[in-house]
């Protein structure tokens, strides 16, 4: 059954190739920017270069996958740099394709040289960006002489604390069982895992990872992934879900603010776990025959990332927390899709 579920979303990548989140890509004649692709390399008129970074940056991957740009050199600097069609959510992307303009004017040396930020709250999208750029102008600066060197490991404060809260959840609670400890730990998945880096698994990522495959530097995911789909097979059922899922720890947090709690009568409990086993086969039905990808931006997950996120998405959010202060987990246990994929995944052993 875990390979049935990994079936899935290969299959719902290969949908998601021709319309990707509500955006349906152009089937028509590739135009002349995305014909550069085969060649990654080509002169135009002017003695202009264009880079196209489709080849020399698949393996650069944005937060639903790969973000292609076409980079225009000319007189030895950089004329512009376009978007290509990408997968990204177009709230995220539209929030980081400011970075597209920071290189313009600018040499081969200096563009290289340039140090730009990720735009906060897009942070995945923005270094797909600036790594895309970075491969593309090695690439026209060398001439195609040689190979562009492997993207290097993130070593920001960001980066290096998310993956101590990440390998902390997945290892400390294995090992030590503490009440005290465990609040620590939930706090750092909400404000470590969720508002400050917005890294969790959601159905963007997972159809990502299958059309794409992931990167070996993001180590962060890869110790999600391993909590998600591996430890279920060693009886850790749910360990991702129990420990690490930011929006998880949020619904138990709230629900330690009171001792007042709904008691749902199991008759309502049985019904509402049939709703959300009836609701995620409905969404992958919409998936898999490509007629609705648009649901996956409504997983509240990304409610964490304040500065994209549509106010839909915070509202249902917000209204989620409340009721988590009196009932325990409602998200997790009645509705969340990418929960359910793990539950079908970990009861096939």
């Amino acid at each position: 059954m875990l390979l049935a579920c990994a079936a899935v979303l290969v299959a719902a990548a290969i949908q998601r190739d021709g319309k990707v989140l509500g955006r349906k890509l152009d089937a028509a004649q590739p135009t002349a920017s995305e014909q550069v692709a085969v060649q990654t390399l080509a002169e135009s008129d002017g003695g202009a270069m264009v880079v196209n970074t489709t080849t020399i940056g698949k393996s650069v991957e944005g937060y639903a996958g790969p973000v292609p740009l076409e980079i225009t050199i000319r007189g030895g600097k950089v004329e512009a740099v376009k978007a290509l069609p990408n997968g990204e959510t177009p709230s995220f992307f539209d929030r980081a394709a400011v970075l597209l303009d920071a290189w313009t004017g600018k040499t081969t040396d200096e563009a290289l040289a340039l140090s730009v930020d990720a735009v906060s709250g897009a942070t995945f999208t923005s270094n797909a960006i600036i790594e895309n750029v970075r491969l593309g102008l090695q690439y026209a600066q060398q001439n195609a002489a040689a190979k562009p060197s492997a993207p290097a490991l993130d070593l920001s404060a960001k980066f290096l604390l998310s993956l101590l809260v990440v390998l902390m959840g997945a290892i400390v609670p294995l090992l030590w069982k503490n009440k005290a400890y465990r609040t620590i730990q939930l706090l750092l998945n909400v404000g470590v895992l969720g508002f400050w880096s917005g890294t969790f698994i959601n159905y963007t990522q997972l159809v990502g990872y299958a059309a794409n495959g992931i990167r070996w530097t993001a180590l962060v995911p890869i110790v999600m992934l391993l909590t998600a789909f591996v430890y279920p097979l060693f009886g850790k059922k749910s360990y991702y879900c129990t420990n690490i899922c930011p929006f998880g720890s949020l619904q138990e947090l709230a629900g330690k603010c009171t001792r007042t709690k709904t008691k749902i009568p199991a008759g309502a409990v049985k019904f509402l776990t049939y709703f959300r086993q009836l609701l995620w086969a409905v969404l992958m039905i919409l998936m898999l025959t490509g007629a609705c990808f648009e649901w996956m931006d409504y997983e509240l997950f990304t409610a964490f990332i304040l500065q994209s996120a549509t106010t839909v998405v915070i509202v249902l959010a917000v209204v989620v927390v409340i009721l988590s202060l009196f009932i325990p987990r409602p998200y997790c246990r009645f509705v969340c899709p990418t929960g359910t994929l793990m539950k079908v995944a970990q009861n096939s052993k």
